[in-house]
């Protein structure tokens, strides 16, 4: 009786605890990271870090100099030498590290050993950047981020920059103009592409540009948006009278550059420019961002006059992705499918699309419309997200470089909210006055309970 007795006092919060490390890692994995197991990982690391580097073969034999140290003050094994380990820092999701590579040594070394790193420590997921010649940084994930998105608290935004997803190495996707001017978005239905495109309108709206939207599904997406909108079309019709109004203004900003460039010889470097952001802030005109939704609607024709309309229209999304640019006028094109078939001027205008992000499409030649010209092995990333995780994406650009992404929940009403608090930032454009919606839009009542219960993008 005593021995049970005591089996129960020692094993009853042995187990309790046991139990409750197991619910907390399944449950709350960001919890159980910051609590467990930043404590185990880091003790691995510090106990295994020579021998994990010698397993993976990323040690070098030791110097001259360094063997006749050895020789002359012990008589201890000389063993080979791994990369010179910094400062490990935890972070909220994680670890980070710094290593400087041995002679002889590279990144790409570091880099297909990643997997070995990551079993080898027991974390999710281990990613290697170079900081600089002969030192990268190897940052270690404990858990899957992507599972329950959490954007970090501090993120360094700016003017043109949206803070729209997390990456699956815990850094948050940032959507930056000035650096990627335009980009293509595609996806399936209940992909997560409306939300990721919610995340974008709300996190211009409090910035001073003027926000313009194309949606052909007669306004479905865009139009709860529509108090913080300079202009919005929502049938073919109304967007091939507002293309070239668009491209009218680009032409006025072409025309004030060309006007600032005629200044006289011996004016400063500084004051020539060729785009809108070398004016001076009184004579620099507001940026415009362009948001088409379903572009296929605009390719989409049933008649010759039909015909006729989408080729003006598609020349116009040309000329505005070719030379919107540097008049500080950027796209945001949105859709299921964006291939040739779709019509002429269809591959033209994806060519112009620097940026591009692929949720679940339904057929792998749409992943290829998106990722197969710049990033050939995110294909195969983008045919495999689940349908059961919606707003999973793979983000690339024409660098090359891909990465999973993945867009957290933000509600309709919450966006539509964020855009009528910012209604009074809305700019003066007179060209495009005739194009703002007269119909005050009604606030989405979030508190009724919809007929079909909408799928959250986190789990």
């Amino acid at each position: 009786m005593t021995d049970l007795a005591t089996l129960l006092e020692v094993g009853g919060p042995v187990a309790a605890l046991g139990g409750g490390a197991a619910y907390t890692r399944a449950k709350h994995p960001g919890v159980y990271w910051s609590t467990v197991g930043l404590l185990i990982s880091t003790a691995r690391l510090l106990s295994s870090y020579s021998s994990v580097m010698e397993a993976c073969g990323l040690t070098v034999a030791p110097s001259r100099l360094r063997v006749l140290a050895v020789k002359a003050t012990t008589r201890r094994e000389i063993r080979p030498v791994p990369p010179r380990r910094g400062i490990i820092r935890p972070t909220s999701t994680g670890l980070r590290l710094r290593l400087r590579l041995a002679p002889g040594q590279e990144p790409a070394d570091v880099a297909a050993s990643a997997e070995r790193l990551r079993h080898a420590w027991g974390v999710h997921a281990v990613y290697v950047t170079t900081v600089k010649p002969g030192v990268v940084e190897l940052r270690l994930v404990g858990f899957d981020v992507l599972r329950r998105v959490r954007m970090p608290r501090k993120v360094d935004g700016g003017f043109l920059k949206v803070p729209v997803a997390l990456r699956e190495d815990a850094t948050p996707f940032v959507r930056d103009y000035r650096t990627v001017p335009h980009q293509l978005t595609l996806g399936a239905t209940l992909s997560g592409k409306s939300m990721y495109l919610r995340h974008l309108v709300a996190g211009l709206a409090p910035q001073p540009v003027a926000l313009v939207g194309i949606d052909c599904k007669r306004g479905v997406e865009l139009a709860p948006f529509a108090a913080r909108l300079s202009a919005l079309a929502t049938d073919p019709e109304q967007a091939a009278e507002l293309l070239p109004v668009l491209v009218k203004e680009m032409e006025d900003r072409y025309d004030l550059i060309k006007a600032r460039q005629g200044i006289a010889p011996d004016a400063p470097d500084e004051e020539i420019t060729s785009d809108i952001w070398g004016l001076s802030e009184h004579e620099r005109p507001v940026p415009i961002v362009l948001f088409v939704d379903e572009v296929a609607e605009l390719f989409l024709v049933a008649t010759r006059k039909d015909e006729d309309r989408r080729d003006e229209m598609v020349t116009q999304l040309i000329r505005l992705a070719q030379l919107g640019r540097a008049a500080g006028i950027y796209l945001e094109v949105c859709g299921q499918r964006f291939g040739a078939e779709l019509g002429k001027g269809a591959t033209m205008l994806r060519a112009q699309l620097t940026g591009r992000v692929c949720h679940r499409v339904n057929d792998e030649a749409s992943a290829k419309m998106a990722l197969g010209d710049i990033a050939p092995e995110a294909v195969s990333a983008a045919c495999a997200i689940a349908p059961e995780r919606p707003g999973l994406a793979v983000a690339g650009d024409t660098s090359g470089g891909w990465s999973r992404i993945r867009t957290p929940y933000l509600s309709l009403g919450d966006a539509a909210e964020i855009c009528r608090q910012a209604a009074h930032l809305v700019p003066d454009l007179p060209a495009l006055k005739r194009f703002r919606s007269d119909v005050p839009v009604r606030p989405v009542d979030t508190t009724r309970a919809p007929v079909l219960q909408p799928r959250p993008v986190t789990d």
